[in-house]
């Protein structure tokens, strides 16, 4: 049974068609990519699967429970969660604080929300150690390089124990270097076995990250399969890659 499945899903605003009956599925422990040029429909695709912008039609399932008309706070319960493109956290908190307050009313069961419980905790502690920012649970989030916020946004969303994980472009903003470091952490957490949906501009990490991979064209599936035959596909070439400049360098988009 497949963790994430949309079928023909198609979200509009007013006249506006931003994802137009889109059907996919992502496997249990599956690294999925999806790309697209901006203004594909990629992130309104998150945002229907997440619940803060419900689809107009079709149907949205996760672990086989139709979830198209469920709130974020819901669905995150269930164990899908979310990052963003631009980081969030509690400025004025802890980094700590920051991951306790996700471990608390992002997962099931909670007993409280007056205090952070033992298993609150625990969750947040191991999520930290995750990110590998265990030594920085005492700082102010807000006081956080971009590389680190990134982290704990992560964190956060790992702190509710998910089952699947959706990734808002995580390597964007960052430098080389930073971005190496960003994409081996995703594959640390990717190898914990939570089953992963990350859009992503830089074909570095969807290749070095995602077992298949999904171009969006004005809202519709352009291609669906191994990085290594999709980019191949004249489709993604002339429509994401940029024609002949993608194939002499073999990369296009954002390296």
């Amino acid at each position: 049974m497949a963790v994430v499945e949309c079928i023909d899903v198609t979200k509009r605003y007013g006249g506006l068609v931003a994802v137009q009956e889109l059907s996919f599925q992502v496997e249990a422990s599956e690294f999925f990519a999806i790309v697209g040029p901006n203004g594909a429909g990629k992130t309104t695709l998150f945002d229907t699967i997440s619940g803060h912008s419900p689809a107009t039609s079709g149907e949205i399932r996760f672990n086989g429970e139709s979830i198209q008309r469920a709130k974020p706070h819901s669905i995150c319960r269930l164990g899908l969660a979310r990052t963003f493109q631009t980081t969030t956290a509690f400025d004025t908190q802890t980094v700590l604080t920051n991951a306790l307050v996700s471990a608390v009313f992002g997962r099931s069961g909670r007993s409280s929300w007056l205090g952070f419980d033992t298993k609150a905790k625990e969750a947040a502690l191991a999520a930290l150690r995750l990110v590998g920012l265990a030594d920085r649970q005492e700082d102010q989030a807000g006081t956080l390089p971009i590389l680190d916020r990134k982290r704990l946004m992560l964190a956060t969303a790992l702190a509710t124990k998910p089952t699947a994980l959706l990734l808002d472009e995580p390597v964007g903003g960052l430098n080389a270097s930073e971005r190496q470091e960003f994409i081996d952490l995703v594959a640390g957490v990717a190898k914990t076995g939570v089953t992963i949906l990350m859009i992503e501009h830089v074909m570095k990490a969807v290749q070095a990250l995602a077992s298949r991979m999904l171009v969006l064209h004005h809202g519709q599936k352009l291609a669906e399969g191994p990085p290594a035959e999709v980019l191949r596909d004249e489709r993604v070439v002339q429509v994401y890659l940029g024609g002949g400049a993608a194939r002499k360098n073999g990369n296009g988009a954002r390296s």
